[in-house]
């Protein structure tokens, strides 16, 4: 911190930002949480094995793209490059919805292959913690498509605040994407 005409300034993250990556914190010990209790319980025997259904792959490469539309974005974003980085942050939107549909499609080939979410505990953590996973990449969604709105309805410009407004976007979006290459690699490798 350094003191600036009597007030106090951070001399490194904006304070949004910095608010926002407490937030993912919370949302870190939240997911810990849950796998640390996967884990105790998994031990405790009656635990079905099951193989994961392709669909959970599938998302994985859709939300990996996601965040290099996202990056790309903002890049373009800050060049003044107007069309590109409103179809990008466009197709991020989509492949984001694009990944809550292909969780859901997981969601069904595990029950159609017996695993319920009333079932096995092994399943109903599975079913819990993605379901979790995808509330939050939901309400991404909600702040990336007031992002994409503003970004067709507003002439482009590069202000401070709207490079906060999307740097905070990116730096969800990306955190979402390496949550769930954790959460898929833990329920494989667990």
């Amino acid at each position: 911190m350094r003191k600036v005409s009597g007030e106090l300034k951070s001399a490194g993250l904006e304070p949004a930002l910095f608010a926002m990556w407490i937030g993912i914190g919370s949302i870190v010990m939240m997911f810990a949480a849950f796998t640390s209790a996967y884990v105790v319980r998994q031990a405790q025997g009656n635990w079905l094995e099951f193989r994961l259904p392709e669909w959970f792959f599938l998302s994985t490469v859709v939300i990996l793209l996601s965040s290099l539309t996202m990056h790309y974005s903002y890049k373009q974003f800050l060049k003044g490059n107007t069309p590109v980085y409103r179809s990008l942050y466009l197709a991020t939107f989509v492949l984001g919805l694009l990944f809550v549909v292909t969780q859901y499609l997981g969601w069904n080939a595990m029950q159609s292959g017996g695993v319920e979410l009333t079932g096995n505990p092994s399943g109903s953590f599975v079913y819990v913690i993605s379901g979790v996973h995808v509330l939050h990449v939901l309400g991404g969604m909600a702040a990336l498509a007031v992002g994409v709105a503003k970004s067709w309805l507003l002439p482009h410009r590069i202000t401070k605040k709207r490079i906060t407004r999307f740097k905070m976007m990116a730096h969800y979006w990306h955190f979402v994407d390496v949550l769930w290459i954790y959460l898929l690699l833990f329920f494989m490798f667990q």
